[in-house]
């Protein structure tokens, strides 16, 4: 993502215009980066590396979401994992794919990830994770009318490669788990200081946390939190709710803090394969637009269990 210094950069179509014209003015001020999802308790392996192996098999996730949906250029964002348990000592390995699109800029983050498990009791298991990524950006300014005789700001940029590192810390029993991360630490400034428009990377920390209680045999209630806190921008607070009946249907709501509101639904086609949604309204002046259908999630989830694997129920987390 992008800190526009310049405000002499206008799109060529007036809903890509207005769009580009909120980034700018939000980006000045703030610096938040990775992408967002509001069924992150699903895909906790895009901001924990501490994470890679905890489901006990081999398990796959595809993540789509459409944000701010009617206006042209907004948020799109896909997301691939694959990650598993390598032998019987603790290590996992994991591999992602993360797109996020907005408006001209296109980013593409390639992610390996490698955990290694300790048991701290009978149920508590303390995982510690290593994150390395490489980062594609796309910038195209010859999308935009522009108004300014920069030569750096009128080059478009091809695929920039840059590397990174992250690590996390994850805390889990069978009711509860808990972690602590920073995918990416390296900041890297994708143009000069001297040139009209900056690119950088800021590091994002973040909070997990979340509980399952079982409220009847058949229901079970999950509430859990995500702290997001990267320099220059406010504290991202997302507090969810989540039910599980008959182990099989899941339904919830969510708030972002200062920010939108969120429905979700899930369902367990069988105790590999989860398919979730989310909806999510903004509470900002932006929600009340025209234009802003509210933002879309799906999420498809699959685990190879085992004929000799002791799961008797699907996991929530």
């Amino acid at each position: 993502m992008f800190n526009f210094k310049s405000t002499l950069v206008l799109a060529t179509k007036p809903s890509f215009g207005l769009l580009l014209l909120c980034l700018v003015m939000g980006m000045m001020g703030y610096a938040q980066q990775d992408a967002q999802y509001t069924q992150y308790m699903y895909n906790t392996v895009s901001v924990n590396p501490g994470y890679a192996g905890s489901r006990g098999q081999i398990s796959i996730g595809l993540l789509h979401r459409s944000q701010w949906v009617g206006l042209e250029g907004a948020p799109v964002t896909q997301t691939l994992n694959v990650h598993s348990p390598i032998g019987y000592r603790g290590v996992g390995l994991g591999f992602s794919v993360v797109n996020d699109k907005i408006g001209p800029t296109s980013e593409t983050n390639l992610d390996i990830d490698f955990s290694y498990t300790i048991w701290t009791s009978t149920e508590g298991r303390l995982s510690f994770g290593l994150k390395g990524s490489a980062n594609l950006l796309d910038v195209r300014f010859s999308e935009l009318d522009e108004f300014s005789s920069d030569p750096i700001l009128l080059q478009n940029i091809d695929k920039r490669l840059t590397p990174n590192i992250g690590a996390g810390v994850y805390y889990r029993t069978n009711k509860f788990y808990a972690g602590l991360s920073v995918p990416r630490f390296l900041e890297t400034s994708h143009f000069e200081e001297s040139s009209l428009s900056t690119a950088k990377e800021q590091m994002n920390f973040y909070f997990i946390t979340g509980y399952v209680w079982d409220l009847t045999p058949l229901v079970k209630f999950k509430p859990t939190l995500l702290t997001k806190v990267v320099q220059g921008a406010p504290l991202q607070v997302d507090l969810s709710a989540n039910f599980m009946l008959n182990e099989k249907f899941i339904v919830g709501a969510a708030y972002r803090w200062d920010a939108a509101f969120s429905g979700m639904a899930g369902f367990n086609l069988s105790k590999k394969f989860l398919i979730g949604i989310a909806y999510d309204r903004e509470t900002t002046e932006l929600g009340s637009a025209a234009f802003n259908d509210g933002s879309f999630e799906v999420i498809l989830r699959y685990d190879f269990i085992s004929s000799k694997n002791n799961l008797k129920s699907p996991r929530f987390f």
